[in-house]
């Protein structure tokens, strides 16, 4: 099974054992991804979820925790960049400012 297809059975599983202990209401909401920290906040209750797992694999936990912690790196190292570019941009700003007579 692959850990796409592995992440979308525990994500279903997770939701229907939700809905089993609230009766007819689910748990499933809409969730923002709209910063870095709602993705991050994602991949870690999926990071959690796959750990708690009884049945998959060792193997297969590992290779899904890898996957996700690579995910997450991706989006840690692109909001840094995010983060730097904007300062570089504010400084040439105000050189740009400075500048002129």
């Amino acid at each position: 099974m692959s850990i796409h297809n592995r992440l979308q059975q525990l994500s279903e599983d997770r939701r229907l054992c939700s809905a089993k202990g609230k009766g007819a209401t689910s748990d499933h909401r809409p969730l923002p991804l709209r910063t870095v920290g709602d993705v991050l906040a994602v991949l870690e209750e999926q990071v959690e979820a796959l750990r708690a797992d009884d049945e998959a694999s060792a193997l297969e936990k590992s290779r899904a925790v890898g996957y996700l912690a690579g995910i997450a790196l991706r989006a840690i190292e692109t909001n840094n960049l995010a983060a730097r570019i904007e300062m570089l941009e504010m400084v040439l700003k105000q050189r740009h400012k400075d500048a002129k007579p």
